[in-house]
């Protein structure tokens, strides 16, 4: 019988080819990119680029820094929906339900109709000013929002493609505002602080109301005045005034206050930004509630007075809204 011969051994294959090597060098490459890019974006959240790409443009020696949403507990549940006939629509997510299930948030209500949230007021207000700044006076700058309750002109303004400076001390509804930026996609847009603004830096106490999120303040009888609750919680928020956090050298072109009673002390930690010559000084909303002002110790009359020696002669209502501009 003839002897077979053994393929391999008269035809060995070449395992260290030039393309073969090109190939494992390659992979491995590969393996290593790979790993420091889950490294760096997922196992480190808190040093993702586009989560600090705006914190330098305000004061590096503010006593309070952002608000981390990569590193906050995730809120639940979540009910979130765009808002209705809006020129920029924005996506919101809610922060008081109602009375579940007998009671539900009249939101709630329109989803499950098939139809989008209510349009906020506010987020009307807010495009409308910004459209006719940017288009008539061609205006550019940030949009400070101070009291930004769950968002709803942060991302009014947001979506239009303004940067935004956000201040929230309620911890629940930061989380919403962290929802709205991933829903919007603003995360290079908007930068948070877990603060009230207020006239100095230090610690208070705030009021919060379960259930009713956009009624808490500083003052308790405040908290109380427009909702009651059977469940008042007291906790400690830090403070910080505006002209802390904002550099000299950055544009503002509106500033908006809704802080229960609290407009006061919010303008008094604003003084600088309020002193810019006419041209840069903000356009300014505040909510003018003199019920709740008294709660706070303050009054109309008192902040038209303080205005008034800022340069800011010119107030109109819309509402409880005043609306001011710089004259001289």
């Amino acid at each position: 019988m003839a002897r077979m011969g053994i393929p391999w051994k008269r035809n060995p294959t070449k395992i260290l080819t030039p393309r073969n090597l090109l190939l494992m060098v390659s992979t491995g490459l590969l393996v290593v990119l790979t790993s420091l890019y889950f490294s760096f974006y997922i196992q480190s959240p808190e040093q993702h680029p586009t989560n600090n790409n705006i914190l330098h443009r305000y004061r590096d020696d503010s006593s309070i820094k952002p608000f981390d949403c990569y590193t906050s507990p995730q809120a639940h549940p979540i009910f979130a929906n765009t808002v209705e006939g809006l020129k920029y629509p924005f996506i919101y997510s809610l922060s008081d339900f109602g009375t579940l299930p007998d009671k539900p948030h009249k939101n709630i209500v329109r989803t499950l109709k098939g139809k989008p949230f209510r349009r906020p007021d506010i987020s009307v207000t807010v495009q409308g000013l910004l459209e006719k700044m940017r288009g008539g006076e061609g205006r550019n700058g940030i949009f400070v929002d101070v009291g930004a309750n769950v968002g709803m002109a942060t991302f009014a303004a947001a979506v239009m493609g303004f940067k935004v400076l956000a201040f929230e001390p309620v911890f629940e509804n930061l989380q919403r505002i962290c929802e709205g930026i991933y829903f919007n996609r603003i995360t290079d847009s908007v930068q948070v602080f877990r603060a009230a603004a207020s006239d100095r830096s230090g610690n208070i106490t705030f009021h919060k109301l379960v259930g009713r999120l956009d009624n808490s303040a500083i003052s308790a009888s405040g908290a109380r005045m427009a909702f009651k609750s059977n469940e008042e919680i007291a906790v400690q928020v830090k403070t910080i005034p505006l002209d802390d956090v904002i550099r000299e050298s950055e544009p503002v072109l509106m500033l908006k206050i809704d802080v229960q009673g609290w407009e006061y002390h919010v303008l008094k930690g604003a003084t600088k930004l309020l002193s810019r010559k006419k041209r840069e000084a903000p356009y300014l909303i505040y909510e003018e509630d003199e019920r709740l002002l008294k709660a706070s110790n303050s009054s109309a009359k008192e902040i038209r007075k303080f205005l008034h020696s800022m340069g800011y002669h010119h107030c109109t209502m819309l509402g409880t809204d005043a609306h001011c501009i710089k004259t001289d």
